[in-house]
């Protein structure tokens, strides 16, 4: 009988450890995008002497989840490079899109915008490079949520002063 008694205990005991655990912060997450950017990935190119600009980019995104996991505030990273301009090519501006290859869209996402100390004059070599961190104009979380689930109805492109509507373009790949 007295090894009974314990019983009680030991499921008072058992009980506690189950618990639901206390709920957990918020979790930050980098999803990222990497693709190579190509003049042939615009739809038309005005200007085609610029029909050599490639490039690449890599965009992280830095979303914070709740414990339901929905995106609570996100902010973009953006590190460009192009390549193979023409001499004098300048960079003027850059954006996400919403739309599927060989359809223009709307911007949503500005990254380099006019006005920026952001135009991104070319070496002689036809290269050069952009870095901008903590973009948030037009990332929202539902926004950044809708990229997660869908990256390819999207599409990143960099505009030159040649092709005032985008000179190379990808549509966003996520490689993590």
């Amino acid at each position: 009988m007295r090894k009974l008694a314990f019983l009680p205990m030991l499921l008072l005991v058992f009980a506690a450890g189950c618990e639901d655990d206390p709920p957990t912060e918020p979790t930050p997450q980098t999803p990222t995008f990497a693709m190579p950017l190509l003049s042939s990935n615009e739809p038309s190119l005005p200007t085609p002497s610029e029909a050599s600009c490639t490039g690449n980019v890599t965009i992280r995104f830095n979303v914070t989840r709740d414990s339901a996991q929905v995106i609570t505030a996100a902010t973009g990273d953006f590190q460009a490079n192009i390549t193979g301009c023409p001499q004098g090519t300048t960079i003027t501006i850059a954006h996400i899109h919403r739309g599927i290859a060989g359809q223009n869209g709307g911007v949503l996402v500005t990254v380099l915008g006019p006005g920026d100390a952001g135009t991104v004059p070319l070496n002689a070599n036809g290269a050069g490079s952009f870095t901008r961190n903590g973009v948030t104009a037009g990332l929202t979380p539902a926004l950044a949520q809708e990229i997660l689930d869908n990256p390819a109805g999207f599409y990143f492109n960099i505009h030159s002063s040649g092709n005032p509507g985008g000179v190379i373009r990808a549509q966003l790949v996520r490689t993590q």
